[in-house]
């Protein structure tokens, strides 16, 4: 047995955790400061922008890993080479950037061993899935991890490996592009010019549809059988997916709506976004106005006749 990068394969190794990893937490924390920032300031801010939450729901959903997922109970072979069979939930997560694979044990501790896996294997254009699958396969992972990662492999007879690795990677372009339309309709909203707020807001909603019907062509391709005996593992699209389709049907209901009162009832608009209070502020300081009296005395007085003096006669 030799070492593989410094670690001898077929041992428990260090888990990753489920969904999210320390990098997509150091991700979410910074976007989360700077929602929490642009919070603080709104009041502040005329018009104030009432869509800040998207802020890290646009950031947060590149990087989570249930736009597709399925979990399945069965009794399947533990390792290669071994006759040890386990009773365990199998989960598989897709995301714009790669799949995770969870195995985790019912109970967790058989055959001596704690069965508590959850391993990513990465498919974006800067990252080599063949060679993720292969390391693992050096490592010694369970069985019922390698037969998952081997379906989405570019050599798999499944043939899902570059719709999926494509599919994702538009999709997430497309998601920042709706994360900076989404910014722009906030400077519209805080400028204000509303009507044109709720056109980005609109152009927001359509590129986050966009983005699900970019990943979902991932259905063109029929995926292939996933067996552990007489279970079967099918996967559905997740919460990711689903919640972007409810956070873009909802950026159209905005838009619309602030683009039919801004021509049927812009008042109602502009109190929506507490603009008449402004305009009262100004009204206010306008009548505010410093008069000089003297001035004003010299100038309104009429002009006195003047009396000769006998000196000029």
């Amino acid at each position: 047995m030799t070492l593989f990068d410094g670690v001898y394969p077929f041992y428990p190794q260090q888990r990753k955790s489920f969904v999210f990893d320390v990098s997509i937490i150091i991700v979410i924390i910074v976007f989360l400061t700077l929602a929490c920032s642009f919070l603080i300031i709104i009041p502040g801010i005329r018009g104030r922008p009432l869509f800040s939450s998207n802020l890290l729901f646009l950031a947060a959903v590149q990087y989570t890993r249930d736009w597709e997922s399925g979990w399945v109970t069965a009794n399947t072979s533990y390792k290669s080479f071994s006759r040890a069979s386990v009773n365990a939930d199998i989960g598989l997560h897709v995301g714009l950037a790669g799949v995770n694979i969870t195995l985790v044990g019912n109970p967790v501790n058989q055959v001596n061993e704690t069965i508590k896996y959850n391993e990513h294997f990465a498919w974006s254009f800067d990252a080599d899935y063949d060679r993720s699958y292969s390391e693992g396969l050096e490592k010694g992972l369970p069985s019922p991890i390698l037969y998952l990662a081997e379906k989405f492999t570019s050599q798999s007879p499944c043939g899902v490996h570059n719709q999926y690795r494509i599919s994702g990677h538009y999709a997430s372009a497309v998601l920042w592009v709706a994360f900076c339309t989404w910014l722009i309709s906030n400077i519209l909203f805080s400028m204000p010019a509303l009507v044109y707020g709720g056109y980005m807001v609109l152009v927001t909603g359509t590129f986050m549809i966009f983005s699900l019907l970019s990943f979902s062509t991932v259905r063109n391709s029929p995926m292939c059988a996933i067996k552990f005996g007489p279970a079967s593992l099918h996967i559905a699209y997740g919460g990711s997916f689903w919640l972007t389709l409810v956070v873009g049907l909802l950026c159209f209901v905005i838009g619309v709506t602030v683009v039919t009162l801004h021509f049927f009832s812009l008042d109602l608009l502009k109190t929506f976004f507490d603009l008449h209070v402004d305009d009262a502020e100004e009204c206010q300081e306008m009548t505010e106005v410093y008069v000089n009296r003297r001035i004003t005395d010299s100038t309104l007085s009429p002009p006195q006749p003047s009396t000769p003096s006998p000196k000029s006669i």
